[in-house]
Formats: structure tokens, sequence, C-alpha cells
């Protein structure tokens, strides 16, 4: 009777583990949901990233077909046009950065260095 028994709950303790492992481990078992969840969630964060984007731009053809400011704005810095007589200034980033800006401010000209037009440029010429 014993042996039976024993025999029985060996058979249905190897069943049960092969059942256990193929829903785990299986092709469609949990350890697979869990990847395919999380690859869902990074989709949908992809999805709402691509619509913010996808806005952006819609309004950004919005604003080109019908704001003359925005398209003359988006020339100026797209391909570096200018207005006639304006004046381009050239900055030296490592005086600029400075944290200490009385040097600059000083009567020993380095204000005069730091900062200087570049060129007068016509009406629609390019800055080089």
């Amino acid at each position: 009777m014993k042996a039976k028994t024993l025999k029985f709950l060996i058979i249905a303790l190897c069943f049960s583990g092969a059942i256990v492992t193929w829903l785990g481990f299986g092709e469609r078992g949990l350890i697979h949901l869990y990847r395919t969840e999380d690859e869902r969630k990074e989709l949908a964060q992809r999805i709402h990233e691509l619509k913010k984007e996808n806005h952006a731009l819609l309004e950004e053809v919005h604003r080109l077909r019908t704001d003359m400011g925005y398209i003359e704005s988006a020339a100026r810095k797209q391909l570096n046009l200018i207005k006639s007589n304006e004046i381009i200034y050239v900055f030296d980033k490592a005086k600029t950065h400075n944290t200490d800006n009385s040097e600059i401010f000083k009567g020993s000209g380095q204000a005069e260095q730091s900062i200087k037009p570049e060129r007068k440029v016509g009406p629609n010429e390019k800055i080089k």
C-alpha cells in the first residue's frame, strides 16, 4: 500500500513539476508574459513620445503656413540670413562664460576685444 502511494506521489510530483516548468518557462509561459508586458510598456511610452513630437511638428507646420514672423525667424536661424544694415557680433565664449565679470568692465579695453563686429552684411546675404 505504501509503495503504491509513494509511486503515485512521485509520478504526480513529476507531472506537476513538468506542468509548472512548462507554465513558467514555456513559449507562452510567465517569463515570456513579463517580458512581453515590459516590451508593451516601452512601446506605449515610445508611441506617447512620437505623438508629442508629431503634435509639435503639426504646430510648426501650421505656424509656417500662417505666421510670417515665424517664417522669418526660421529662415534667419536655419539659413543664417540677416536683415539689411544689421551688424553681426561674435562673442568669445571663453570671456563671456567667465564668472568674474569685473575684468570685462575695467578700463583696460578688454570689453572692446571680447565683443567685436565680424562684418556688415547686405540684404539677403548669407553669413559664412
